[in-house]
């Protein structure tokens, strides 16, 4: 239970500062849930061990089955995926089991005028574990992200003429040229959408032929959103007006940031995937990013095959994935030359 309370804590604090931090709220908090209810399990476990014993199992069987059929119906089950989630599910279940078996062991000798020894410490040290786990590896965790904390954010979503490493540029203000807005422009869109945007019908219905087929990058180039996007940024117009496109992979991690300054980073080189080569590891800040907006990768203009398409994350590692995946760490913004009338802040 240590072990699998230690590394849902350990993921839940990673996540929460590496996704969740800057949204409103409460939301970082919840990627905490997860770790809580292992340690909730846990004292349930240490304090009523047959009670909690039998949850234990309980959920770690339903645990189980829901995490094999999600990478079985993905088509990514191997044997070292199974083998990484052995902790927090099939170990769960035999740990659940040994609770039960100490529980019943511990009525025995009970019934015989058996009593813990020692000083309270020492008795109480079962349910003091637990919550030192989960406080022990957050802090370990928030150490190793203290940067978050001082993140630069000047409060602008406007248009930015961003000098990247190599690139100057100007980047999309907030709208839907930036992933989010009022005016129709659904969240969390996946590379196809994007793609298709002006094919017919124009907008983001279903486009016939596509139901079971991905946009190429040619109908990324023909259709794209971009392509019906002012020049102002924030208005969407009815046929294509070409100011604006998809950045590329180069240019976003080119024009990654941190401490408000450039963080010269350059892409890997081919199609490869990887961390970029970085002076500084950049971070989730302004001018190109917001940082209390939700998406943590950016869509770049290529796929990577006909199938998959590149993304760049804040922190400078270049990936690709589905072309159909949308959610809402995943967003675009768009960009475009610099005009001889641009009277941008940097």
């Amino acid at each position: 239970m240590l072990l699998a309370t230690g590394l849902w804590t350990f993921w839940g604090f990673m996540e929460m500062y590496y996704e969740g931090w800057g949204q409103p709220g409460l939301y970082p908090l919840s990627y905490l849930i997860v770790a809580i209810v292992f340690l909730a399990f846990w004292l349930l476990a240490e304090t009523w061990p047959r009670l909690g014993g039998s949850i234990l199992i309980a959920f770690g069987i339903l645990f189980t089955t829901w995490i094999l059929s999600i990478q079985i119906g993905r088509g990514s089950l191997t044997f070292i995926g199974f083998l990484s989630w052995l902790p927090v599910t099939v170990m769960v279940v035999l740990v659940g089991a040994l609770f039960v078996a100490d529980g019943r062991r511990r009525k025995r000798l009970r019934g015989a005028g058996w009593a813990p020894p020692g000083p309270w410490f020492r008795k109480n040290l079962r349910l003091l574990i637990p919550p030192a786990t989960f406080v022990v590896v957050g802090v370990i965790c928030t150490a190793m992200n203290w940067h978050v904390f001082s993140r630069i954010d000047d409060g602008d979503r406007g248009a930015r003429l961003i000098q990247g490493h190599g690139v100057t540029l100007v980047w999309a203000p907030a709208g839907p040229g930036w992933a989010q807005s009022d005016s129709g422009i659904p969240g969390n869109l996946s590379w196809n959408q994007i793609a298709l945007y002006g094919l017919e019908p124009v907008g983001f219905e279903d486009k016939p032929g596509h139901e079971d087929r991905d946009a190429s990058q040619e109908e990324m180039e023909r259709y794209g959103l971009f392509r019906y996007l002012a020049v102002d940024g924030v208005t969407l117009v009815d046929e294509p007006r070409d100011m604006w496109r998809m950045a590329t992979r180069e240019e976003i991690v080119r024009s990654l940031v941190r401490d408000g300054d450039n963080a010269g980073c350059t892409a890997p080189a081919g199609p490869q995937r990887g961390q970029a080569d970085c002076r500084r590891t950049p971070d989730k800040e302004t001018p190109l990013w917001g940082p209390d907006i939700p998406f943590i990768y950016m869509w770049a203009a290529h796929e990577r095959d006909s199938a998959r398409a590149y993304y760049v994350s804040y922190n400078g590692w270049v990936q690709h994935q589905p072309k159909s995946w949308g959610n809402p760490r995943h967003g675009y913004r768009f960009v475009r030359e610099v005009l001889p009338e641009d009277t941008l802040g940097t």
